[in-house]
């Protein structure tokens, strides 16, 4: 027999152990879940036992050579149906289609199947043949195409693998089963599980109860399949081979007897009164409830009373942004961040959260991290480790003493030319800067060509040094061995420890690069500007969520802002509307194409305690679509277009070729007595004579660079521009002068 178990993503490896424990042979672990093959008796035990997998199919038969729906009915046709289902059988087929040219419509090949199944049974059977029922019916046929190959299989676990039958009536649970026995099995609990002693486990936000009642079905061994009150689909197919399952659930039955012996401590609690006794419900008539211990409190309210004795695990999953206000979340994780520490020092820790950016505001940096998925809900399950006084301090000596050993090491002469530039330069420049209660500023910038790299300093705490890359013509072992005698310089010079310098290579980008991951650490830290906070992230981007070097633009975007409506376009992590509101501006509208930037752009909002509804609006569009597809008229704008864009469904953007098209666009949405903003990094921008003779502009770019910046005076290219105005001596009014092309163009 050939199987194939439906997996959520990520969770394929987890599926792989239960199937080989299960005894299957020829286990594959593909993109949507692990095919094995196996006696009956194998899939009854995995299908009973399986905590992570949602469905059990078994493989009918399947054809590589197919390339169009008649030739699909041919090969369906020739399957011997009536060994599969009876002619009182009711039955309903579903479909996956992948890569397929040869089929428009994946309902249709579900069509010919239903035909292929009915025309074999009616040719056998004189003329009689089943009935399709698409809501309760005997029989699932599952049809999987991609490219030129089907697979038919028959549906052998039936109901949701995840509905352990323990929830009583139609409870929408949050977390459902099969997660949340992932998250444990994920964490440092489960090892102990493994080693036949089950460490002590605790879920202070335990919710309806689904991780903790898990945890004690895993720790007592109880399979699934004793529990379930639902038939198994396989129980009705014509192959049920009775004495098999019979043996199988003996085995079960046997293994959880065997394990009654050991000592299961499981603690759940929960702020709600009413969750608590849903909870004691579901583990009641799940047969553990006599291993949990309930108990109604608020977590953040946890005494040393509240804790068990001994060290263990906490696996929960607490309530983020889409149950509650952002704003009480971020409150929230901030607490249980100290009472961990406070309170549950040798523990471990396993914390689900479907908004990462949650996570920063636990003042721990996780061991690990795993991305899991609630239906459509993308989660980070971090782990940590709350170190004891003993351990910090050790981990405290072994870092001063890896510090110290590298201070007394002399630096190399290149090194040491870096580091006395930094030093200079911060003897110029942190003085100054501090006066001017600017925290993040440049610190270096390619000042001496053999070192090329920028270095910023955010906060006195962190440094973000990006290198330029090299040319080919330098040896690579020459290219690291500089890199790293900028870096030990860089922490000589600031103060800042190595482990906070954070190194990424500045290239030229192409496409999409410029938004693309490098890392997954979702690790955000605050840093400020001109009275406003908001998000850095130093290591899963190529920049960190603030261009430095617009700092002077956004300051006197804060000093023009009172009273106005603005309009931020690009507007990557909407710093810039920060300071418009900041500043007093009524409204503020930010638009990038970009998901992941409008999301950062609305946490930095929430972080100032500013509405992310009533006054301050966020559109995920294509700039220049969006000013055609809107009316809204503003009094300040500002734009600050990229050099070159490729975004995918629109057609390539580049600056210095569209820059009038786009000022054009946005001046038609500018108040006659209102003023633009555009700013550009491209070296060799040169504003089109266009732009010049059709409105007034200032050239402010000397203006807006910073003293931190002198060093790179091209950086940017910053401009105002207004609607151009004449007055008529005689009738003394203002008249908006407009060109004659400019009518033809309206």
């Amino acid at each position: 027999m050939i199987y194939f178990a439906q997996v959520a993503a990520n969770q394929n490896d987890l599926v792989v152990k239960e199937a080989e424990k299960a005894g299957a042979l020829q286990i594959k672990a593909t993109a949507a879940g692990v095919q094995f093959s196996g006696s009956l008796e194998v899939g009854y035990r995995f299908t009973m036992t399986t905590r992570i997998a949602s469905r059990v199919l078994l493989a009918i038969c399947y054809d590589d050579d197919i390339d169009d729906a008649d030739r699909l009915y041919e090969s369906c046709l020739g399957i011997p149906w009536e060994e599969y289902i009876g002619v009182g059988d009711t039955f309903q087929v579903t479909q996956t289609v992948q890569a397929c040219n040869w089929l428009k419509n994946s309902h249709f090949a579900a069509l010919r199947l239903k035909d292929a199944i009915v025309d074999r049974l009616k040719s056998v059977n004189d003329g009689q043949r089943p009935d399709v029922d698409v809501e309760a019916p005997d029989m699932t046929f599952h049809l999987h195409i991609r490219g030129n190959r089907v697979i038919v299989y028959q549906d052998f676990s039936g109901e949701g693998l995840y509905r352990r039958g323990y929830r009583s009536g139609e409870v929408d649970a949050v977390l459902k089963e099969h997660l949340a026995s992932a998250v444990l099995m994920r964490s440092e609990w489960y090892k102990s599980v493994l080693d036949g002693s089950p460490a002590v486990l605790m879920d202070p936000f335990c919710g309806l109860g689904t991780i903790p009642i898990e945890a004690a079905l895993i720790a007592a061994d109880i399979a699934p399949g004793l529990a379930r009150k639902t038939p198994y689909a396989f129980e009705k197919l014509r192959n049920f081979d009775g004495e098999a399952y019979n043996r199988v659930l003996d085995e079960l039955s046997d293994r959880a007897e065997a394990a009654r012996g050991r000592t299961i401590r499981i603690y759940a609690g929960d702020v709600r009164p009413m969750n608590v006794e849903r909870s004691k419900a579901a583990a009641l008539k799940a047969g553990v409830y006599d291993y949990i211990t309930f108990q109604t409190k608020d977590f953040t309210k946890y005494t040393q009373d509240d804790v068990p004795s001994g060290e263990g695990c906490i696996v929960t999953d607490p309530p983020y942004g889409v149950r509650m206000n952002d704003v009480d979340c971020q409150k929230l994780y901030g607490a249980i961040g100290e009472r961990l520490q406070e309170l549950f020092k040798g523990w471990h820790v396993s914390i689900l959260c479907a908004d990462s950016r949650l996570l920063s505001n636990i003042p721990m940096k996780p061991q690990r991290t795993n991305t899991l998925y609630n239906g459509a809900l993308t989660c980070q399950l971090a782990h940590y480790r709350v170190y004891t006084d003993e351990e910090k301090q050790a981990m405290a000596d072994r870092a001063r003493a890896r510090r110290e050993e590298r201070m007394a090491t002399p630096l190399s002469e290149g090194a040491q030319m870096a580091y006395n530039r930094l030093v200079k330069n911060l003897g110029e420049l942190k003085k100054e800067m501090e006066a001017e209660g600017v925290t993040c500023y440049r610190i270096y910038d390619a000042d001496m060509p053999e070192y090329s790299a920028a270095i910023d300093m955010y906060e006195g705490r962190f440094i973000n040094l990006a290198e330029y890359a090299p040319p080919a013509t330098i040896d690579p072992e020459d290219a690291r061995r500089r890199l790293e005698e900028l870096v030990l310089a860089t922490e000589r010079a600031t103060g800042i420890d190595y482990d906070d310098i954070y190194v990424k290579r500045r290239s030229q980008q192409k496409g999409n690069e410029q938004y693309r991951k490098l890392a997954g650490t979702d690790r955000f830290y605050v840093a400020h500007e001109n009275g406003v906070a908001f998000l850095v992230n130093f290591a899963d981007y190529l920049d960190t969520g603030i261009f430095l070097d617009h700092r002077p633009i956004r300051k006197f975007i804060q000093e023009n802002a009172e009273g106005k409506r603005f309009l931020n376009l690009f507007c990557y992590t909407a710093t810039a509307s920060l300071n418009a509101v900041k500043g007093g501006a009524v409204s503020t509208t930010s638009v990038d194409a970009s998901a992941t930037y409008l999301d950062w752009a609305m946490q930095n909002f929430r972080l100032n305690g500013w509405s992310t509804d009533i006054g301050n609006f966020f559109y995920r569009s294509d700039a220049i679509q969006f000013l055609w597809d809107t009316f809204d008229r503003y009094d300040l704008i500002f734009c600050d277009p990229p050099t070159f864009s490729n975004s995918k469904g629109r057609d390539n953007f580049d600056v210095q070729r569209d820059h009038s098209r786009l000022i054009d666009a946005a001046m038609m949405h500018l108040e006659k007595d209102g003023m633009m903003i555009f700013s550009c990094n491209f070296r060799r921008f040169r504003l089109d004579d266009y732009i010049s003779d059709k409105y007034s502009v200032q050239d402010i770019s000397e203006k807006t660079i910073g003293r931190d910046f002198e060093r790179d005076a091209k950086i940017h290219k910053c401009y105002i521009i207004r609607h151009k105005y004449r007055i008529s001596s005689e009738k003394k009014r203002v008249v908006k002068l407009r060109s004659t092309d400019e009518k033809e163009d309206r």
